[in-house]
């Protein structure tokens, strides 16, 4: 078992027990998230520091109602 803690850029993201450990270049999802792994490091015989870059958030922008199509009262 490894402790595998996630950081995105020196945010801690996640820290998991793993059987195993991520490879450079997986894909993952952490946090309903997308993301890709940049880096792995070994800090201590079974505690790894896992790199991640996760895609940015977009909002969708909501749909204008034209007002002028609707009655008036």
């Amino acid at each position: 078992m490894f402790a595998v803690h996630f950081f995105e850029n020196k945010n801690l993201l996640l820290s998991q027990l793993l059987n195993t450990v991520p490879a450079v270049g997986e894909q993952l999802k952490i946090k309903g998230r997308k993301g890709t792994i940049l880096g792995v490091t070994n800090v201590e015989d079974n505690k790894y520091h896992v790199q991640v870059e996760l895609e940015k958030v977009t909002k969708g922008k909501t749909a204008v109602v034209d007002q002028s199509k609707k009655r008036k009262r």
